[in-house]
C-alpha cells in the first residue's frame, strides 16, 4: 500500500545528488552502446535516485526514457514518484495495446511480461526511447527486452548486483558497475536503521536443495512446519519482539498459516498473506498491519518487494535461504528509519547470519559483480551450515532420464565415513560414487549417445556429490574442485563408452 505523501517533491540527500551526477556523466563519457549496473542497499533511495536521473535525461539528452519493473506496485510506486518532481509518464500494463499517445508523455513505465507481448507484435512499439532504466536488475526476466534497445543506454539498479540465475551473470549485459553507499555508511548518516540481531541455532536436517539452488519449498515446509520449531518461533518472539509491528517470512503457505494459528492461540493480533490472495484482501491486510500497532503479519514470497512499510520494528526470518539477494530484500523490510526508530530487531531463525554474515557487514560487490561463480561458492561453501547435509532435488524432467532408486542408495558422506571407519582411503568414495551414477544412467540409456545427454543432464547432481566430498576432506579450493569435476566426468564417460558401445 501506497502513501501519497511518499511522493511530495524533496531535496536529495547529499550522497543521492553526488549519485545521480555520477551517473549521468558516465553515460555522456561513455555514449551509445553502454551499459551500466548501479548497486544501492534497500532503504537508500534507489527509486528518487532512478527517478531524478530520468528527469535529467530527458532535458538534457532530448530523448525518452523506458523504465522496466517486475511488479505492479513498483510501477505505481515509480509513476508516482515521476508525477511528483514533473516528468510526464505513462504506465504500460495489460490493458495497454496501443500506444496513439506517445507523443505526449516523455517516460515509460512497464512491466516487462506485457511490454515484451507489445514488441513481439511491433519491435517499434515505443519510440525514440534513449534510456532504459531496469528496477530490480538482478532478476533475469528483463534480458528478453534488451535486444530491443541495442542502440540505448541501459542502467540497471539493484541492492544485490548478483544475477537470479549463476548461469546468466549479470556481467554478460552490464558493461561496467557502479557501487553506492554501504549498509554501515547509511546507518552512520542516519539514513538506515540499524539491525540488532538475534540467532537462535536451529536442527535444518532434511533441507533439500532444489534445481534454482535454493533450498526447496516442500522440504522447508517439512522442517518449519512440525511442532517444536513452532515453538522456538514463539519463544523467540516473546523473548525478543513482544509489542513490536513483526514482519515474519516464511517459504510455505502451510508453514504461515501453522505460524498465524500457533500465535493466534496466543492471543497476540496476527494476519497471514501470501500471492493467492486478491489485490483487494492484500491492500485491506497491509492497511490493518499499517495501523495497528504491535501488529504481527507472516507472509510467503509477496513483500520482499515493492513494499515499503517503515513503522516494521522487528523482522524474523522464519526460513533458511541460500540467496543473498532474498537474505538482504527481507533484512531490508525492517530498517526504514523514522524519527522515533534508529533500530530494528532481526531474529534469525534459519542459521542465515551463519551463512551470510551480518546484514551490515562489508560486501564486496565488484568482486561479485566481476566474479560470481568464485564470490558464491566462497560464501556457500566456507560459511554455510554444518548442521546438516542438504540433498539435491532432481528436477522433474531428469528423474524421468535416469534410475533414481540407483542415486539414492548413496550416501556421500555416509559412504566416506564408514570408509574412514575401516581404514580404507577416503578417495574410494568418489570412485564408488562414480560406479553409482554410471549404475543409474546404464539402467536407462538406450545407447552410448542417450547415456552421454543423460550424464549432461546429472551435472549439477554430479556437482553436489562432490562438493560433499570436498566438505568430508576439508579441501575445497577452486582449482581442486575443478580437477576433480573433469577427471570425475573423463571416467564416466570413457566407462558409458566401454560399456554401452558394445550394445
Amino acid at each position: 500500500m501506497i502513501d501519497e505523501a511518499l511522493f511530495e517533491p524533496k531535496t536529495l540527500y547529499p550522497f543521492q545528488q553526488r549519485t545521480v551526477d555520477q551517473i549521468l556523466a558516465e553515460i555522456k563519457e561513455n555514449g551509445n552502446d553502454f551499459n551500466l549496473l548501479f548497486q544501492l542497499p534497500t532503504g537508500g533511495g534507489k527509486t528518487v535516485i532512478f527517478s531524478e536521473i530520468t528527469r535529467n535525461y530527458i532535458e538534457n539528452w532530448g530523448k525518452k526514457v523506458l523504465i522496466l519493473t517486475h511488479r505492479i506496485e513498483l510501477s505505481v510506486q515509480t509513476s508516482k514518484q515521476l508525477n511528483a518532481i514533473g516528468v510526464s509518464n505513462k504506465i504500460i500494463n495489460s490493458e495497454v495495446k496501443t500506444l496513439e499517445d506517445q507523443n505526449e508523455f516523455n517516460c515509460f513505465i512497464a512491466m516487462v511480461e506485457t511490454l515484451n507481448n507489445r514488441l513481439q507484435d511491433d519491435e517499434n512499439f515505443i519510440k525514440e526511447i534513449g534510456l532504459v532504466i531496469v528496477d530490480e536488475a538482478h532478476y533475469n526476466s528483463f534480458r528478453k527486452i534488451f535486444q530491443y534497445y541495442k542502440q540505448a543506454n541501459i542502467l540497471g539498479v539493484t541492492a544485490t548486483p548478483l544475477s537470479s540465475n549463476k548461469a546468466l551473470p549479470l556481467n554478460d549485459h552490464y558493461d561496467k558497475l557502479k557501487v553506492g553507499e554501504s549498509i554501515a555508511s547509511l546507518i552512520e548518516s542516519g539514513y538506515l536503521a540499524n539491525a540488532e540481531t538475534f540467532t537462535y541455532d536451529v536442527n535444518l536436517h532434511g533441507l533439500k536443495i532444489g534445481s534454482n539452488g535454493d533450498f526447496t519449498v516442500s522440504s522447508s515446509e517439512h522442517v518449519y512446519g512440525n511442532y517444536f520449531m513452532q515453538e522456538k518461533l514463539l519463544f523467540a518472539y516473546e523473548e525478543v519482539a513482544v509489542n513490536t509491528k513483526t514482519l515474519i517470512f516464511n517459504s510455505g503457505i502451510e508453514t504461515s498459516i501453522r505460524v498465524q494459528e500457533t500465535f493466534h492461540k496466543r492471543g497476540y493480533k496476527i494476519r497471514h498473506l501470501d500471492s493467492t490472495f486478491s489485490d483487494k484482501d492484500r491492500k485491506d491486510i497491509l492497511k490493518w498491519f499499517k495501523e495497528t500497532p504491535d501488529a504481527i503479519l507472516t507472509s510467503v514470497g509477496i513483500l520482499t518487494t515493492g513494499f515499503d512499510e517503515p513503522t516494521v520494528e522487528t523482522i524474523i526470518l522464519n526460513r533458511a535461504t541460500r540467496s543473498l539477494t532474498l537474505y538482504h530484500q527481507m533484512i531490508g523490510r525492517g530498517s526504514r528509519k523514522l524519527p522515533k526508530k534508529d533500530v530494528f530487531q532481526l531474529i534469525d531463525l534459519g542459521n542465515n547470519v551463519r551463512r551470510f554474515g551480518l546484514w551490515q557487514d562489508y560486501i564486496n560487490w565488484q568482486d561479485a559483480f566481476q566474479y560470481p561463480d568464485r564470490f558464491l561458492e566462497a560464501r556457500l561453501s566456507e560459511q554455510e551450515d554444518i548442521m546438516f547435509e542438504a540433498a539435491y532435488v532432481l528436477p522433474k524432467h531428469i528423474k524421468e532420464k535416469v534410475d533414481t532408486e540407483v542415486l539414492d542408495q548413496f550416501k556421500m558422506k555416509q559412504v566416506y565415513e564408514d570408509l574412514i571407519d575401516r581404514g580404507k582411503k577416503g578417495k574410494l568414495a568418489v570412485d564408488q560414487s562414480l560406479e553409482n551414477h554410471f549404475q543409474a544412467i546404464y539402467n536407462k540409456a538406450d545407447d552410448f549417445y542417450d547415456g552421454l545427454e543423460i550424464q549432461e543432464a546429472l551435472q549439477e547432481h554430479i556437482e553436489n556429490r562432490l562438493k560433499q566430498y570436498t566438505k568430508c576432506i576439508a579441501k575445497s579450493t577452486r582449482n581442486y574442485f575443478k580437477y576433480l569435476m573433469e577427471t570425475y566426468n573423463r571416467q564416466l564417460r570413457q566407462k558409458l563408452r566401454a560399456n554401452l558401445d558394445d550394445e
